[in-house]
C-alpha cells in the first residue's frame, strides 16, 4: 500500500471526526445540560466545611499586644493593649471534589473585629478551578509559606503569613509533579498571579497623621518555581530549591505634602514587573526596576527516615536586581534547621532559626548615571522603597514580622524602622494527649535600625509565646466533636517593642454539611 496514501486517509479521518465533534457539541451539551447542572450544583453544595471562632486578647497596661499574640495571624491580630475578633467561613476544598479532573473549590471569610485597622473586613473570598495539575484560583486566599514550619517558624522572608491575604487571580501548580515520570527523582512545581492591595485607604489614614507618603489602587505581582531532586520513597535523601519574587506596581503615589503622582504608565506594566523591566515615573538618573520588587532564594535539603524527619533549610532574601545575584549573597539570610521526633507525645517538632539581615548587599550604593558610570550596588533598605509603603499591607509585614511592621510606628510612618537585624529563635510542640495541642516560641534580637536612620543604641528584644489547644471528644457526657478552646500567653522584654505582657482565650467551632 502507498505510504503517502495511507497517511491521506488518517488525516482524512481525523479531520472528519474533529469536525462532527465540534457541529455536534453544542447539541450534546444542551441534551445534558440539566444533568451536567445538577451534578455540578451537587458538587458544589456536597460536603461544605464550616469554621467560626472568637479571639480575644487581653494585655497589662502597656500600649502594645505582646508581639507573638498578633504575629504570623494572617493580619488576624491588633497591636492595641486589647483587641479581639469573630470569626465565620464556608469552604469547599478543590482536592476534594468528586470530579477528579475538573474540580471546583471556594471559600468565603468574613471577621468582625475590635481594635484592629478595620471593624468588618472579608479575610478571604476565592474560587478554585482545578484541572489535572493545574489550579486556577481567584480572590483572596490564606497561603501557607514555603519550606517552612507554618506553626514554629518565623516565617518567610518575601511569602509570609503575617499579613492579610492579596487578591489576586493565580495560575498555579501547587504540588510536585514529575519532570520525566517513573521514579519521580525530579519534580518541579511553580505559581503565577496578579492583583491588587486592598489597603489604600487605610494608608492614607494612617500616614496623614504624620504626613508621610503612601500609595492607593496599588497593583500587585507574584510568582515563584521550586525544583525537587530526589524520591523519599527512594532514598531518604532529598533537595528542594526554589525562587520567590514579587512586586507591587501602578497606583497612585502621594508624598504626604499634597503632591501626587500616577504611577501606572500602561499594560505594558504587567510585562515590566513580571520581567523585571523598566522603571517607574521621576526616578531620574538613579532609577530601578518597575515597582518594589522583591524576592527570595530558599533551598531545603531534607531527611526522612522511620519515622524521623530532619530539614536544614536556607531563605535569603533580596530587594530589586542587587540581592539578585551570587555575588552579593555573602552574609544575610534566614537559617533553619526542623525536626520532627517520632514516638514522642511531649515533644513532635523543634526548630531553630537565626536571622541576618545587617549587610543589605553593603553599605554603600551608587547607581550608574551619566557622568559616573561606576555601580556599586547596597544599602538595599529591606522592606522599605522610595515610592510605595514597603513590603506590608494593612500596616503589616507581608514577610517575617521580625521585620516589625508600620502598625507599630508610633510617628505613624509607613516605613520600616529597623530592617538590620540579628535574631534566635526557638519553636517547639507536642501532643501530649489526643486531645492536647501545645507550642512553645522564644525570639531574641538585636535591633540596629537602618543604613540611612541607625539607632542610637542597639536595641535588644525578648518575646515568648505559650499556646494550649484543647480539642476533646466527649465532656460531660456531651459529644464535643468540633469544638476546641485555645489558650496563650505571651510578653515582651526590652528595649526596642518594650514591655508587654498578655492573653488570649479562643473558642473554636468547625465541621461539614450538604444543602
Amino acid at each position: 500500500m502507498n505510504t503517502r496514501f495511507c497517511l491521506k486517509n488518517r488525516l482524512y479521518a481525523c479531520l472528519k471526526k474533529c469536525a462532527y465533534n465540534v457541529l455536534y457539541l453544542p447539541f450534546i451539551i444542551n441534551a445534558n445540560a440539566p444533568a451536567n447542572a445538577q451534578s455540578v450544583l451537587k458538587r458544589l453544595t456536597d460536603s461544605i466545611e464550616y469554621r467560626a471562632d472568637w479571639t480575644y486578647n487581653i494585655s497589662d497596661a502597656s500600649e502594645r499586644t505582646p508581639f507573638w499574640l498578633s504575629s504570623n495571624r494572617y493580619g488576624l491580630g491588633g497591636v492595641r493593649h486589647s483587641n479581639g475578633h469573630m470569626r465565620w467561613g464556608v469552604f469547599k476544598d478543590e482536592k476534594k471534589d468528586s470530579n477528579a479532573t475538573w474540580r471546583m473549590g471556594y471559600g468565603a471569610d468574613f471577621v468582625l473585629a475590635h481594635n484592629y485597622t478595620s471593624d468588618f473586613f472579608v479575610q478571604q473570598l476565592y474560587m478554585d478551578l482545578g484541572y489535572k495539575n493545574i489550579i486556577i484560583s481567584a480572590g483572596a486566599k490564606e497561603r501557607p509559606a514555603n519550606l517552612k514550619n507554618n506553626e514554629l517558624s518565623t516565617g518567610s522572608q518575601t511569602f509570609g503569613i503575617n499579613a492579610r491575604p492579596v487578591p489576586e487571580i493565580r495560575f498555579e501548580v501547587p504540588d510536585y509533579i514529575s519532570l520525566f515520570g517513573g521514579k519521580k527523582l525530579f519534580s518541579i512545581r511553580a505559581h503565577i498571579g496578579y492583583g491588587m492591595l486592598t489597603d489604600g485607604a487605610w494608608e492614607e489614614t494612617f500616614a496623614n497623621k504624620s504626613r508621610s507618603r503612601y500609595a492607593k489602587n496599588v497593583l500587585y505581582h507574584s510568582k515563584s518555581g521550586f525544583l525537587k531532586i530526589g524520591n523519599e520513597n527512594i532514598f531518604p535523601l532529598t533537595f528542594e530549591g526554589g525562587l520567590e519574587m514579587a512586586g507591587t506596581f501602578g497606583g497612585r503615589y502621594y508624598s504626604g505634602d499634597g503632591y501626587s503622582r500616577n504611577l501606572y504608565q500602561g499594560i505594558g506594566d504587567f510585562a515590566d514587573i513580571l520581567f523585571g523591566l523598566s522603571s517607574d515615573p521621576g526616578e531620574g538618573d538613579y532609577k530601578n526596576t518597575k515597582g518594589n520588587t522583591v524576592g527570595s532564594w530558599l533551598l531545603s535539603i531534607n531527611y526522612h527516615g522511620k519515622g524521623w524527619k530532619a530539614r536544614a533549610y536556607y531563605d535569603h532574601y533580596f530587594e530589586d536586581h542587587s540581592g539578585l545575584f551570587y555575588k552579593y549573597m555573602d552574609y544575610d539570610g534566614l537559617y533553619g534547621l526542623e525536626l520532627n521526633i517520632p514516638n514522642n507525645s511531649v515533644v513532635n517538632n523543634v526548630v531553630y532559626e537565626y536571622v541576618y539581615t545587617k549587610y543589605q548587599s553593603g553599605s554603600i550604593y551608587h547607581d550608574e548615571t551619566s557622568t559616573i558610570p561606576d555601580k556599586i550596588g547596597g544599602q538595599d533598605n529591606y522592606y522599605n522603597h522610595n515610592l510605595y509603603a514597603g513590603w506590608q499591607h494593612w500596616g503589616m509585614a507581608m514577610g517575617n514580622p521580625l521585620f516589625l511592621s508600620p502598625l507599630y510606628n508610633k510617628d505613624k510612618k509607613l516605613a520600616f524602622e529597623s530592617n538590620r537585624f540579628v535574631a534566635h529563635h526557638v519553636g517547639i510542640s507536642g501532643n501530649p494527649t489526643q486531645s492536647l495541642h501545645y507550642r512553645m516560641l522564644f525570639t531574641f534580637s538585636k535591633q540596629f535600625g537602618t543604613y540611612l536612620q541607625p539607632l542610637e543604641d542597639i536595641k535588644y528584644q525578648r518575646s515568648f509565646l505559650a499556646e494550649l489547644n484543647y480539642s476533646p471528644e466527649r465532656m460531660f457526657r456531651r459529644n464535643m466533636r468540633g469544638w476546641s478552646v485555645g489558650a496563650a500567653f505571651a510578653f515582651d522584654r526590652g528595649s526596642y517593642i518594650g514591655k508587654n505582657t498578655g492573653f488570649q482565650i479562643t473558642l473554636r467551632r468547625n465541621g461539614f454539611f450538604s444543602l
